[in-house]
């Protein structure tokens, strides 16, 4: 039996709509180099803010995917 073999990778994403979109921007971006991807989980949650608005959301994520060749 082959069992799984699961790699992360660490991305910054950035949004001007919410950290929801942040989140969603970083899966898309990666899974234009990697396949397979199972789980996000956001690790940090910042802002950048011009005058008294949030113009920029960004979330830190760890992306993870199974390995090509195992289940």
């Amino acid at each position: 039996i082959m069992s799984s073999i699961v790699k992360f990778i660490e991305v910054i994403a950035e949004s001007d709509k919410g950290f929801e979109n942040a989140a969603r921007n970083a899966v898309l971006e990666a899974s234009k180099s990697v396949k397979r991807i199972k789980s996000i989980w956001i690790d940090n949650f910042s802002a950048e803010v011009a005058g008294d608005k949030i113009t920029a959301y960004r979330v830190n994520a760890k992306i993870s995917f199974v390995l090509e060749g195992h289940k």
